[in-house]
Order: structure tokens, then C-alpha cells, then sequence
């Protein structure tokens, strides 16, 4: 056979077409075209919206078991949750329970011991609600203005409690508005008692430092039988709070060998911080009767003047 005859073209079976390059950017293109396509003019929304109406049932019935799994899980957990809370409801309605009957026990006590000693009666603090209107402009001091001044009879002095505890008192009257110095502005001064040793004692504002928004029991011996954990109340001497209002709660105690003095930190009761709606009552100076007028030296007939 000549050789000129011969067919030199390669058999199909090593054809390879379009480089591999050409190929990519093609298909680079077609697809950048589909995606700007489908943004802009949504050509593929009917379909997917066939496609997942087709593919819900499958995909309800393999969701039911993870589904099933799940609930399961969730049930027996808030069951638990539940139980946990229920007993807890129920220790501590017993313990208020408890507390409820030595209470009624104590007041009867109470009454007998004031009939059998000819005291008064308790001094009943009237007071009127008021809402936390703002907090006091200046930064440096720990202040709020109620809705309550002149005008519904708040006189300067009266304290102000919340639900919890003591929030603080009275400091400036306006005709409509009056302002709050808390607890916890480091120029606010309260004496409380120990309800567990029945010590008096001062608590001071500390609002700055490591202990922002605290109190501090200052001027208290190094030895002095105070433990975190015991309850603050108004010891009621100063004229101004009415005796056992819930004040903070004793939250560190540092003994230093230096040092002759304890620093006492405490955690006020009262929402300082957040509280809303308050209770203004009035001193119970006010309540208190006058002390009688001492009477004229009478000088004896015949004695030098």
C-alpha cells in the first residue's frame, strides 16, 4: 500500500474535543449567567417550588422519628424540671409554713408581754406608693426623683422601701417631685441590727471601688461576731426608719492582723438599682410624742438667788 495512502487522522478513541480550560471557562460562564439569571428574574423559582412540594412527604415522614425524639426529650426534661420545682415549692412552703406559726406565737407573746408591762402599742407607719420617675443627673452620687412631692404631703426625712428592703430616703422635696439619696450613695448613713446577735451597728454607702453598689459596716471590731450571711434590719434608735425593715445582707468579711477594725461588705435587699415602684412613710419622729417642756427651777423661800 502506498504511503500516501494511509489515514494519519487519530482514531475516535483519542479524540479529545475542546482543551480542558475551554471547557472550565464555559461552564463558568453558564453558570455565573444561571445564578445572575435566577437572582434577577427567579426562572427557577417554580421549579423548586415543584420539586419541594413533590419531596415534602419524604421529608415529613423521616422528620417524624427526629421529631418524636426530640418532643420525647423535651418532656421528660420539663418533667423533671417540674418535679425539681415542685419540691422545692413544697420545702419551702413548709418552712413558711413553720415560720407563719412562730410568728402568730410571737405576737401573741408580744401582746401579752406589752399588757402585762403596760406598754404602748406598736407605732403604725402610714405611707403612700410613688414610681421611680428618673436617676439624678450627677454622676457622683447614687440618687432618684420620684413622682411624689410637696403636694401629696411628702415631708424631707421620710424613708423609702421597696418589696425586698429599705431603698433609702428623702433627701430633697419638690412641689411635684422629690429626690432619693439610696443606701448605697457613699454620704448616706444607716444604723442597722444584726438579726442573728442583735448588735447595732452603722452601714455606710460604697458605691465606687471593688464593692460598687454595697454597703459597709464600718468602725466594727476585728473580732466582732459578724458572718456572711446574716440579715441587716433598721434598728429603729434614729428616729427616722421603723425597726425590723429587711436593710442588706452581710457578704464579706475581711480580718486583717494590721488592722483593728473589720471590713464588713454587705448587698443591699432593695433593687437599687432597678427598682420601680416605691413605698414613702414617714419618720416615725414624727409619731413619736413630744418630749415635755422641763419645768422652772423652783427656788427655795429664804435661799440666795
Amino acid at each position: 500500500m502506498p504511503l500516501g495512502t494511509l489515514d494519519r487522522s487519530p482514531p475516535p478513541f483519542f479524540k479529545q474535543g475542546p482543551s480542558a480550560l475551554s471547557k472550565l471557562m464555559v461552564f463558568s460562564a453558564l453558570a455565573l449567567f444561571l445564578m445572575v439569571a435566577d437572582t434577577r428574574f427567579r426562572i427557577t423559582q417554580p421549579l423548586r417550588a415543584a420539586v419541594g412540594t413533590v419531596l415534602f412527604p419524604l421529608q415529613w415522614a423521616i422528620m417524624r422519628p427526629v421529631l418524636a425524639l426530640r418532643q420525647g426529650g423535651e418532656y421528660f426534661e420539663a418533667l423533671r424540671d417540674a418535679q425539681v420545682l415542685e419540691a422545692a415549692a413544697r420545702k419551702k412552703l413548709a418552712q413558711q409554713s413553720l415560720r407563719a406559726n412562730q410568728v402568730e406565737q410571737l405576737e401573741l407573746e408580744n401582746d401579752r408581754l406589752r399588757k402585762l408591762l403596760a406598754l404602748r402599742d406598736r407605732i403604725t407607719t402610714p405611707g403612700q406608693a410613688a414610681e421611680v420617675l428618673y436617676d439624678a443627673a450627677d454622676p457622683y452620687t447614687r440618687k432618684v426623683i420620684i413622682d411624689k412631692g410637696l403636694a401629696q404631703g411628702i415631708v424631707e426625712g421620710s424613708p423609702v422601701i421597696d418589696e425586698s428592703g429599705v431603698l433609702g430616703q428623702v433627701t430633697r422635696v419638690h412641689p411635684l417631685i422629690s429626690e432619693v439619696t439610696l443606701i448605697t450613695d457613699r454620704d448616706h448613713a444607716i444604723p442597722v441590727l444584726n438579726a442573728r446577735t442583735g448588735a447595732r451597728s452603722v452601714a455606710y454607702g460604697d458605691p465606687g471601688g471593688s464593692h460598687a453598689g454595697a454597703l459597709e459596716l464600718r468602725f466594727m471590731a476585728g473580732n466582732a461576731d459578724v458572718q456572711a450571711g446574716d440579715l441587716l434590719t433598721t434598728s429603729g434608735v434614729d428616729g427616722i426608719y421603723p425597726a425590723g425593715l429587711p436593710v442588706a445582707k452581710v457578704d464579706k468579711v475581711e480580718r486583717r492582723a494590721d488592722s483593728a477594725f473589720a471590713r464588713i461588705y454587705c448587698t443591699p435587699q432593695a433593687a437599687v438599682d432597678g427598682a420601680r415602684h416605691v413605698m414613702v412613710i414617714k419618720p416615725i419622729g414624727a409619731q413619736i410624742p413630744a418630749r415635755p417642756a422641763e419645768a422652772p427651777a423652783v427656788v427655795p423661800k429664804g435661799a440666795k438667788k
